[in-house]
Parts: structure tokens; C-alpha cells; sequence
């Protein structure tokens, strides 16, 4: 196929003959996984209390799959908790900050939010590290002594951190990793993580509100030997009587939990088993991130918003468009949805104007090569309207 300029690109009319079987490219909720369907989940618990025994041993069999999923080894443990993403991540925080320095890197809108709790909420004085979205600060700079807080895929940005060699294993501090685009995505150093948060509606494709809390053995100690100054809500206590509340990491969960999304994602994680587990989920999201890579590369008019392919992100990949502004992309993405070719593509609204293409496991790479001539189309159409 030869390039596609823009000049082209506005002589294009003809609609594609052929749509995405499955449009879904949200960055969250996510697309589901292939052959969902609501009729096939298990409803054993669904109407019984989650503190029955069979909502315990659901939640249970749900902590189960994820560490045998993810090959977490045992000094690690697994909590799903209220409020998604934010709710883990800010749970951390505010159990567990305060004890030393802190530093917190932004390259991206929610690790800007990390920012913000921390100077305006927690009052912590942290070090702040910045860089532009679609870059990297340098991670050299990092000073280990602190607590160290970023987001490993940054969702908004379409940029991630490399690997864990920039993680000392003889840090002093500890590692606050928001993974909510990266848990099931790449195959992460949990030695060199402390605490890692992600929600099931990213990589797994399930339902939201729910988090999920790792805690290694070092965020055990600091959560059993520090009390932070400030009062805590309910649903962020992890201690009681000075000893780790250990029934959150067995299915006890601290508030009432959607036993609906409990069985969606032990669905969605029976499915990933079936594939091989993490490297088949891996597989598939790195196959899907190289068939949009050569989309781009076929066409002038559409770029990388992260240009260093090393820090590019392999599931929410956020593209820029030629002279495109904010107005321009609404009407690229509604385009889009009107032919249900492809929805909520739209880049974040807090990130430069741009599309936001959700490459991760449960999207088929079919429907991404697919999608490539439909953005020719939107492209055309938005131009000459």
C-alpha cells in the first residue's frame, strides 16, 4: 500500500466496504472479550451476599486467577477494593505517604491527579518530575530515598516507562506504580514494585468501579509500622488493632462489591487462561499495537504522539492528526460512530487534540487492520464538511 497523503486523503468518498466486526477501541471501559456475552456468565452468587460463602469463594476464586494470571509470586498480595483505579491508587497513598520524602513523576493527566492529592490534599511537599505528553523525564534523576509514585502506562499520553531497570532493588523508598493500562500487558518486574493498582475494565475488559490493590512485603511493613497523620475513611483502612486487615486479601472486601462484575471478570480471566494466560494476552496487544503501527506509518497525515517507539505504549495508543484541533476531532470520532466503523476514539480531553486507539488483548487484530481505511474515510469527510 503506498502512503496516503493528505492531499489524498480529501479526494477519498467511497465508504469501505468492510467494518470492524467489533468497534470497540474505548481506552476504558474497554472492549470486551471476544465471545462475551452476558448469558454466559456464571450467576451462582449473583442475589447472595458477598460475605456467604459462595460470595467469598468467588471473590476468592477471582484473587486466585489474577496471581496465577500474572505469576505473582506469594509475597504479594492481592486486594480488590472500591472506586476502580482511583480508589486503589488513592488508597495507597493516603495509608501509606507521609513516612518520607516523596517524589511523584507526571508525563500524563492521571499522574498529574497523583500530583495534585499529594501538594493540595496530603500537603506532602513533594518532588515533582514533568515532561510533555508523548515523553519520558529522565528516570535517571530519581532519587530512591523518597516513595516514588508514576503511572507505568500512561493511559492519556500513549507513554510508558521502558522497563524496571530504572527501579534500584535496593530502593529505600517505595514503588507506587498505577498500572492500571499495563497490569495483563506486559509481563512487569514485581520484585521492583511495591504497590501496583490497575481496574478490570482496562486490559481485562470488565466492568469499573472495582480496584485492585498489590501490595509486596515492603508496603506490608510501611502500612503495620506507620500511622499517617491524617484521619482515614472507611473504605481506605487496611489495619486494624496495628496488624494488616489480611480478610481484604482473601475476598473479604472492605464495601459491598458488584458480584455481576465479579463474575464478568472471572470470565474475562477463565478466557485469558485459555489462551496461555499472560503471554497470550501479551501476544495479542503487541499484535494489535503492530498492526496500527503500520496504519500510521502508511499515512503522512496521522504520527505517534509518543515518536520513541521504546516508550510507546502497546495499549492505549494515542495518535495525532495533521492540523487537527479539538472541534476537528469530535467530528473525526462522531463520523466514526455514526457508521459504527469505530467508537470513542477521540484522544482524552486533557491531552493534545488527537485519536486514542485501545489496542490492548481483548480488541481481535482483524478490527484494527480494518479500522485503517475508515479513518481515511473520517479523515475525507471531516475535511470537507
Amino acid at each position: 500500500m503506498t502512503d496516503t497523503t493528505a492531499a489524498d486523503a480529501t479526494s477519498v468518498s467511497a465508504k469501505p466496504a468492510t467494518r470492524p466486526a467489533r468497534p470497540f477501541f474505548s481506552s476504558g471501559p474497554c472492549a470486551k472479550p471476544p465471545g462475551w456475552d452476558a448469558s454466559k456468565l456464571a450467576c451462582q452468587s449473583l442475589g447472595r451476599s458477598h460475605r456467604s460463602k459462595i460470595g467469598k469463594a468467588r471473590l476468592q476464586y477471582a484473587i486466585d486467577l489474577m496471581r496465577e494470571m500474572l505469576g505473582l509470586p506469594d509475597t504479594h498480595r492481592i486486594g480488590i477494593v472500591p472506586g476502580s483505579d482511583t480508589g486503589a491508587f488513592e488508597m495507597a497513598m493516603w495509608t501509606m505517604l507521609g513516612a518520607r520524602g516523596v517524589t511523584t513523576l507526571a508525563w500524563e493527566s492521571f499522574g498529574e491527579g497523583w500530583v495534585t492529592d499529594a501538594v493540595k490534599q496530603l500537603k506532602l511537599e513533594p518532588t515533582v518530575i514533568r515532561a510533555d505528553y508523548g515523553r519520558l523525564p529522565d528516570l535517571d534523576t530519581v532519587d530512591w530515598s523518597d516513595d516514588v509514585l508514576f503511572t507505568w502506562n500512561g493511559t492519556t499520553s500513549g507513554v510508558r516507562v521502558p522497563d524496571g531497570e530504572w527501579i534500584p532493588a535496593d530502593r529505600e523508598g517505595l514503588c507506587f506504580a498505577d498500572a492500571t493500562s499495563a497490569v495483563f500487558a506486559y509481563d512487569l518486574p514485581w520484585d521492583k514494585i511495591d504497590v501496583a493498582t490497575f481496574s478490570w475494565q482496562k486490559v481485562l475488559g470488565g466492568e469499573g468501579a472495582h480496584g485492585v490493590l498489590i501490595l509486596g512485603p515492603r508496603a506490608v511493613e510501611r502500612l503495620t509500622e506507620y500511622t499517617p497523620a491524617w484521619p482515614l475513611p472507611k473504605v481506605f483502612r487496611l489495619v486494624s488493632k496495628g496488624a494488616l486487615a489480611e480478610g481484604v486479601f482473601k475476598g473479604e472486601t472492605i464495601n459491598t462489591p458488584s458480584m455481576l462484575a465479579v463474575e464478568d471478570v472471572i470470565f474475562a480471566l477463565e478466557w485469558a487462561k485459555g489462551l496461555g494466560g499472560l503471554h497470550g494476552l501479551i501476544a495479542r496487544s503487541n499484535a494489535n499495537a503492530a498492526a496500527l503501527d503500520k496504519i500510521v506509518a502508511e499515512r503522512d497525515w496521522l504520527g505517534h504522539l509518543a515518536v520513541d517507539s521504546g516508550i510507546r505504549s502497546k495499549t492505549s495508543v494515542c495518535l495525532t492528526v495533521e492540523g487537527a484541533d479539538e472541534a476537528f476531532i469530535k467530528k473525526f470520532a462522531s463520523l466514526l460512530e455514526k457508521e459504527d466503523a469505530a467508537y470513542d476514539v477521540a484522544g482524552y480531553r486533557d491531552a493534545p487534540p488527537g485519536l486514542r486507539i485501545w489496542c490492548g488483548a481483548t480488541v481481535d487484530t482483524a478490527d484494527i487492520e480494518a479500522l485503517g481505511p475508515w479513518l481515511d474515510w473520517a479523515y475525507s469527510a471531516a475535511r470537507q464538511a
